[in-house]
């Protein structure tokens, strides 16, 4: 089985991260992906871009190599005494999709009870699509509400193959309990790479040996392909659904059960 897209990478934008948007798209070229993702850091991170960054992602390609892009964006999760996320309505007008994600910088770990209803806040903003590195140990949840939220809400639980490698030491146990329960409870993920350099996008072969060791279903693997993740996003009213069904028409999408 191939996995063939990314929802999560970095550019230099984000200032610990390293590479450009011309050398994700030779990169993902390169690697036979489809479809990859650029989604910086929300305003609260420290060394996140401006706010008119994103509003001006509109002059980037959308399509180059024969490779797509999507334009995201990873919102922070706020503490409670403040609003949900640090995006509202009108910038993710611009944006393809949002993932909602923890970070210490912007909210300090606290209990599972918070951490799980500032998790179900976010989701129930209507603004994200995509539930980031839920299984950080530093932040640790009660599993199946959030789960329960994200399939009510239609947003996707991420599989963050950098979890498993070199970021949020010792999240795979929470992880593997995450993909358990999101699989009891007929749920959908989206793996992703989390690169911050171009050379690992599309890398997630590590989330993707997780999820075949327990026999999740291919089926709810909502980023195996392009045209899945595209039609999902039009569930959620995104316009670049419609922007990229032609080229969708034109993608030859290989039967996944035959790689």
């Amino acid at each position: 089985m191939r996995h063939l897209t990314d929802t999560h990478a970095h550019t230099v934008a984000s200032t610990h991260a390293y590479s450009t948007v011309e050398e994700y798209f030779q990169a993902a070229a390169d690697k036979g992906l489809q479809l990859f993702s650029i989604t910086d850091h929300g305003p609260e991170m420290p060394d996140s871009p401006h706010p008119w960054h994103f509003g001006n992602m509109r002059v980037l390609p959308r399509i180059r190599y024969g490779v797509a892009m999507l334009k995201g964006i990873e919102a922070n999760i706020l503490p409670a005494e403040h609003r949900p996320l640090d995006v509202n309505a009108t910038l993710m007008s611009f944006m393809d999709f949002g993932i909602a994600s923890f970070h210490e910088p912007v909210f300090p770990p606290s209990d599972r009870k918070t951490h799980t209803q500032a998790m179900i806040a976010a989701m129930e903003t209507g603004l994200i699509q995509i539930l980031g590195h839920p299984g950080n140990p530093n932040y640790p949840i009660n599993i199946e509400e959030v789960v329960r939220a994200a399939r009510d809400n239609n947003v996707l639980i991420e599989i963050n193959n950098s979890s498993f490698v070199s970021s949020r030491l010792g999240s795979e146990p929470y992880c593997i309990e995450i993909l358990e329960t999101v699989q009891a409870l007929d749920w959908k993920v989206a793996l992703s790479s989390d690169s911050h350099v171009h050379y690992t996008v599309g890398d997630v072969d590590v989330a993707l040996g997780k999820i075949e060791s327990i026999g999740f279903p291919d089926d709810n693997i909502v980023t195996l392909n392009a045209r899945r993740l595209i039609e999902f996003l039009g569930e959620h009213g995104k316009p670049v659904a419609r922007e990229l069904s032609d080229w969708l028409d034109e993608l030859e999408v290989p039967d996944i059960l035959e790689l």
